[in-house]
Order: C-alpha cells, then sequence, then structure tokens
C-alpha cells in the first residue's frame, strides 16, 4: 500500500463519526473547497461518516468508492432539519502533495439524498 493510500485511511478514520473540527481539517486538508463542503455537509449531518467499499491508488491519487451515512439535524440549502436518516453513494478523488488533500472531486446520488430527505419521490 502507498502513502498516500496510507494517509487517506487515516484521515477517513479521524472524521467518521466525529466532529470534523478546524484542527481535524488542518491536519489532513489544504482545499479550501473541500474544507467548505466538509464544513458545509457537517453543519446539516453532524458526525456523518463514511463508509468506503473500495480505496484506489495511482501516484498521488485516492479514488473512494462509498456511502455517506448521517442523520438530517441541521438546514440544508433551506430545508429544514428533517431529523431523517441518510444513506447516499458516492464516489471521491484526492490529491495529496506533503501528505496532505490538495485538490479533490466529489460525485454524490443528489437525487437519492433528495429523496431520503422527502424534497422528491
Amino acid at each position: 500500500m502507498g502513502a498516500a493510500k496510507e494517509i487517506c485511511k487515516e484521515y477517513i478514520a479521524a472524521i467518521n463519526g466525529k466532529p470534523k473540527t478546524e484542527e481535524m481539517l488542518d491536519k489532513y486538508i489544504v482545499d479550501p473547497d473541500l474544507k467548505e463542503h466538509i464544513r458545509f455537509f457537517e453543519s446539516a449531518f453532524p458526525e456523518y461518516e463514511l463508509i468506503i467499499d473500495e480505496y484506489i491508488e495511482e501516484d498521488n491519487k485516492v479514488a473512494i468508492t462509498g456511502t455517506v451515512r448521517g442523520v438530517h439535524k441541521g438546514e440544508l440549502m433551506g430545508i429544514p432539519a428533517t431529523g431523517k436518516e441518510i444513506s447516499v453513494s458516492l464516489m471521491l478523488i484526492y490529491y495529496y502533495e506533503n501528505n496532505k488533500i490538495v485538490k479533490h472531486y466529489m460525485v454524490a446520488d443528489n437525487f437519492a439524498l433528495m429523496q431520503q430527505l422527502g424534497v422528491i419521490q
């Protein structure tokens, strides 16, 4: 297993089911867009969890497939907290430099998320 994959696994273990503090984010992430996304999602689904199905590493990149799970306890894009549990498939690619995430791409099933929150059928 390469260095990027090891750091990625450590990062996932550090954030899973826990508050995503600024100190924690700074330890693993340089990418400001990823930090903002995590803050945004953490405010709606506090202590959300990533269930990883697969890690694929190439050079300084780690691709992840899995599921994000959480409970909707805060406002999300104007949708008040519903208290509903969500389980949404996603794919992430993290780019690493100096053992920190410097860039990322993410694709998530937003349609399933809105269905599970009861916003659409």
